[in-house]
């Protein structure tokens, strides 16, 4: 199987470049830093994976096969002066055909929070979906008490589209989740 060349996309302050296995350490590096930060946003970590820098390995070889088989784009950012992982920016579940839709996921440093860091990510991810790759949709949900998360999502030009209870199991809890879609306008 031949790989397809994987994007590099450049911002004011980062790269954004995919997870792949040989950069997990710098995941593992900012889920160390951001463990308390990130985790009323996320899953549980599940027991039997406790050991997190074998966790990440996982994920990044998951990443890379996602990518190889065209179901997913696993960014991470890349700051450009110190080249650790300030933000991720993950578009998940790329259907094509009719639908021409994928969903967004998104974590930034607790350092970055709040200094345009992820909206700059994001927004470079997204032009990269909807120009390169040819996406129509792009969904994203928020907990409805993510004030930040939504903010952001409306400066992106995320609409609301509806209001899922239960949705997602975060942090032990099923949660409500408020649903958006951003539509290229351009297809």
């Amino acid at each position: 199987m031949s790989v397809p060349p994987f994007p590099c996309i450049e911002t004011a302050r980062c790269v954004l470049t995919l997870l792949r296995p040989e950069n997990a350490q710098l995941l593992t590096a900012y889920k160390e830093k951001n463990q308390a930060h990130l985790a009323p946003w996320e899953p549980a970590r599940d027991p039997q994976h406790a050991n997190l820098a074998q966790t990440c390995e996982h994920a990044a070889q998951r990443s890379w096969q996602a990518f190889l088989e065209g179901s997913a784009l696993q960014f991470i950012a890349l700051d450009r002066t110190s080249q650790r992982m300030v933000a991720g920016c993950n578009f998940t579940n790329i259907v094509l055909g009719p639908l021409q839709a994928c969903f967004l996921g998104y974590s930034v440093d607790q350092d970055f929070q709040g200094r345009g860091m992820m909206r700059e990510v994001a927004q470079a991810g997204i032009r990269h979906m909807f120009d390169s790759v040819g996406l129509h949709r792009i969904m994203a949900n928020h907990m409805p008490g993510n004030v930040r998360s939504e903010k952001m999502l409306r400066a992106l030009g995320f609409e609301r589209e509806g209001y899922a209870r239960s949705y997602l199991k975060i942090a032990d809890r099923w949660e409500d989740m408020v649903l958006n879609a951003l539509v290229n306008v351009g297809t």
